[in-house]
């Protein structure tokens, strides 16, 4: 395996991403430099940081991929990252709060692939510590992949992953769920093929080809920086996330509409 085609799968940018500090064109330096051959931008329901790349960097920045994805806030279910063909443009993607259901049928329908981000880390923002996973646990084999290594996460945190990967015989990817430069290209996933598009990733996972995955634990993260506290934070996203649904919950329904017509 050609373990040099190395991807961060998990990047959150300053373009896309509220809490993002890094911009695309630094990551892609970044990364560069770490040897990675690209990245998938997964910012929180927005894809405002790889069209700034598309925009303003893809014509300039060569010998590096850069892939489009999302990190979607789910109403029920936490976060999930979501990669669409390259052709297929969905504005439901940025209007967080479908529930996690409703989410995969839409992927699926247009061809996308889906997994949820740092499955068993804090609650509300990953999967198994939600409601919709305590409901039905075998939701989990709607999946497409899950995230096995994430470099903010703790290493029980990512060895329960590991164990609902094997349980489920889920592909497994790593990344690094960066927000700083210092936790850029910490994780990695390593392809045994050239990937260039969305859709070679997506066909990629599917046939469920060999992937290898790692990386080191980023110690800078917001809940190692506050300890005890942190639980009060991830009690705030609850309600912010909750909040931020229903004020879009028009444009959701508007855009859920289009995909009716």
């Amino acid at each position: 395996m050609k373990t040099n085609i190395k991807f961060d799968m998990h990047c959150h940018t300053k373009e896309g991403s509220l809490d993002g500090k890094v911009s695309i064109e630094e990551y892609i330096k970044l990364l560069k430099s770490q040897g990675f051959s690209g990245m998938l931008v997964t910012d929180h329901d927005s894809y405002n940081g790889f069209r700034y790349y598309r925009d303003n960097l893809k014509e300039t920045l060569k010998n590096f991929v850069v892939l489009k994805g999302i990190e979607y806030d789910t109403i029920d279910a936490g976060h999930i990252l979501v990669i669409l063909p390259e052709h297929v443009k969905l504005p439901i993607m940025e209007c967080r709060g479908l529930p996690v259901k409703i989410l995969i049928d839409i992927v699926h329908k247009y061809g996308g692939i889906l997994g949820p981000a740092h499955p068993c880390g804090e609650r509300h923002l990953s999967f198994t510590r939600t409601r919709a996973y305590k409901k039905n646990p075998h939701i989990m084999k709607d999946f497409d992949f899950l995230e096995a290594f994430n470099a903010c996460e703790t290493v029980k945190s990512n060895m329960e992953a590991r164990r609902l990967a094997f349980e489920y015989r889920l592909p497994m990817l790593g990344g690094s769920d960066s927000h700083s430069l210092e936790c850029v290209g910490t994780a990695y996933t390593a392809f045994g093929e050239p990937i260039a598009t969305e859709s070679d990733l997506i066909n990629y996972m599917k046939e469920k080809k060999t992937v290898d995955y790692g990386g080191v634990y980023y110690q800078g993260t917001v809940k190692d920086k506050i300890g005890i506290f942190n639980h009060v934070l991830v009690e705030g996203f609850w309600f912010y996330n909750h909040f931020a649904s229903l004020y879009r919950g028009h444009k959701r329904r508007a855009a859920l509409a289009l995909l009716k017509q």
